[in-house]
């Protein structure tokens, strides 16, 4: 099995209050960040995992980094360079590393962000989610409208090899004018990169205890539609499930998920996921709260859990297909260290029912099998317990 390109992922777990829909590890500020402690803990979790994975040496740089969070921008300009720097001196970056960080527009104000690009982060997400200030509020987020295109400006004049906004749909009580308004003031900011995604509702976040009204299916197929239209005509390429890009600058670590890649997961709650020449895959955990993750007497790791031969097929599948691009069935052996033959039957099946196109060296998903996605990975469940 060939061991494919590797990426870090970098959590940071705080944020100014808890966004109603949000169920990603994040917790509300209740004091100062401990930023120096958390930057020294991250680099520590790093080593371990360098050491323990035999990864610090130069055969497999960084792809790249993607600080994520919570509010990452909460974290001075100088501890995330102290933060990249600490990173870069202990595993070595391929010379056009991606590297990313989160940013919310209410903790970022003038010059912030090209104080970021000069310790050396050379691409901002946004998390802007809407640009209608009602909206805004029923979301729980900190900023308005004016904030997330000052944003976006900052982030266009700081010299960044790209930026990305986040914008939803599929909001509370959106008609398809309040999405399509979103979407039309999201591309007059011309990012590069636009992660345009419906909102869901999650266990284990307010929204789920308070169910808000959504958009019906019918209303949300015409957002998606129309929207889905509206990017394309101002030059976006969809690439994924949710990613549009311009040409050229899709994002690279997004990339590396969905193509089965490995990363090294550092931070409160981070995953990590690891393939290793002789065959093994090894999923990873990091201690999940803050308190936890900073205790000197507890280990960072939670869990770490080897990936089945058998589970390989559904886990190679349910990543690739977010992406529209062909899959190279070398990819497959090279990813799964399995041959082809193991899913032979399955991909019999899924090209009978028109969900995916043999086209020699490659499979395609079809328009079709986009639709039934669910049903199509299903099926390499099934094959699993037979």
């Amino acid at each position: 099995m060939q061991v494919p390109p590797l990426s870090l992922y970098v959590h940071i777990p705080w944020c100014v209050q808890k966004c109603p829909y949000c169920d990603f590890n994040s917790h509300a500020l209740k004091a100062d960040i401990p930023e120096l402690d958390y930057i020294d803990a991250l680099l520590d979790d790093l080593d371990i995992d360098l050491a323990a994975y035999q990864l610090d040496d130069r055969a497999r740089p960084l792809h790249s980094i993607f600080i994520g969070g919570g509010t990452p921008s909460l974290i001075s300009p100088p501890e995330i360079g102290r933060l990249i720097a600490g990173i870069q001196a202990r595993i070595p970056f391929s010379d056009d590393i991606e590297i990313t960080m989160e940013a919310n527009p209410g903790t970022v104000e003038a010059g912030r962000f090209d104080a970021y690009r000069q310790v050396g982060v050379n691409r901002i997400s946004i998390g802007v989610q809407s640009f209608q200030d009602e909206k805004l509020t029923r979301l729980g987020r900190i900023h308005g409208s004016d904030e997330a295109k000052k944003a976006a400006l900052l982030a266009t004049n700081a010299g960044l090899n790209s930026f990305n906004l986040d914008l939803m749909h599929g909001l509370p009580d959106q008609s398809l004018d309040d999405a399509m308004s979103d979407l039309q003031q999201a591309i007059a900011q011309n990012p590069p990169h636009l992660s345009w995604y419906q909102l869901t509702i999650e266990p284990n976040t307010l929204f789920y205890s308070k169910p808000p009204t959504l958009p019906d299916d019918d209303n949300l197929w015409d957002i998606f539609e129309q929207g889905h239209q509206l990017l394309a005509e101002a030059g976006y390429v969809q690439y994924e499930i949710s990613g549009y890009s311009k040409p050229g600058y899709q994002c690279r670590h997004n990339l590396n998920y969905w193509r089965f890649g490995d990363y090294l997961g550092i931070g409160c709650g981070s995953h990590g996921k690891v393939s290793f020449a002789d065959g093994r895959i090894v999923r990873t955990v990091k201690v999940k709260h803050p308190r936890g993750y900073l205790n000197p007497a507890k280990p960072y790791l939670d869990q770490a859990t080897e990936v089945t031969i058998e589970d390989r097929p559904f886990e190679f599948f349910m990543n690739r297909f977010r992406l529209l691009e062909a899959c190279p069935k070398q990819d497959f052996i090279d990813r799964t260290g399995l041959p082809l033959s193991t899913i032979a039957p399955t991909m019999d099946w899924a090209i009978e029912q028109n969900f995916l196109q043999d086209q020699g060296e490659q499979w395609q998903i079809t328009e079709h099998g986009k639709l039934f996605l669910n049903d199509l990975l299903a099926a390499f469940v099934a094959e699993d317990d037979e």
